[in-house]
């Protein structure tokens, strides 16, 4: 083999102190001087623009899924049960068609005798549970996190997902 050249060690130190000088080049350009550190700050500034939307939407979205814990029997208003009773009236009220569950039961639309149910207790085991329809539903607030809407027998209640317990009750719709 052959000893380097003269040009060959000149490029060698060329690109050698290139690479030494590169860092100190590029933190220069990094702190604002030149026409690269603007165009750093504008990367900076829209990075931190958008970690604070992120941080805002988290912010948001705990705060939807943060179960609040409603009083019993104090959900409903007045203007909710009347509503619900007149859309249940309008569609089932004439004693020919019953919801769902009921038109069966031969007695006026009325739930089994034998299930009850109130505020404070867990729903009744055994006891057909339906869905409310969406009509009603616009016309309720929005169920809050960790709770649902159903309805039993001749009633739409409340729920706790989490034990199952009626919070509030819509009682008899079609009466």
């Amino acid at each position: 083999m052959n000893p380097p050249t003269f040009s060959v060690r000149l490029v060698a130190m060329a690109i050698a102190s290139l690479l030494i000088a590169g860092p100190t080049l590029a933190k220069d350009n990094d702190e604002g001087h030149g026409k690269g550190g603007k165009h750093s700050n504008k990367h900076e500034a829209k990075a931190d623009k958008q970690a604070a939307k992120q941080h805002s939407k988290a912010e948001k979205h705990a705060e939807k899924r943060e179960r609040k814990e409603i009083k019993a029997g104090t959900y409903f208003n007045e203007q909710h049960r009347i509503q619900a009773r007149q859309y249940y009236v309008q569609q089932y009220g004439d004693g020919q068609r019953c919801p769902p569950g009921l038109e069966k039961k031969h007695n006026g639309c009325m739930p089994p005798g034998q299930a009850h149910w109130d505020v404070g207790q867990p729903l009744p085991r055994g006891v057909p549970v339906y869905a409310v329809p969406q009509p009603v539903l616009v016309h309720l607030p929005p169920a809050p996190y960790g709770y649902r809407y159903a309805r039993i027998g001749n009633d739409i209640v409340l729920v706790q997902q989490q034990n199952n317990l009626i919070v509030d009750i819509i009682v008899g719709l079609l009466s």
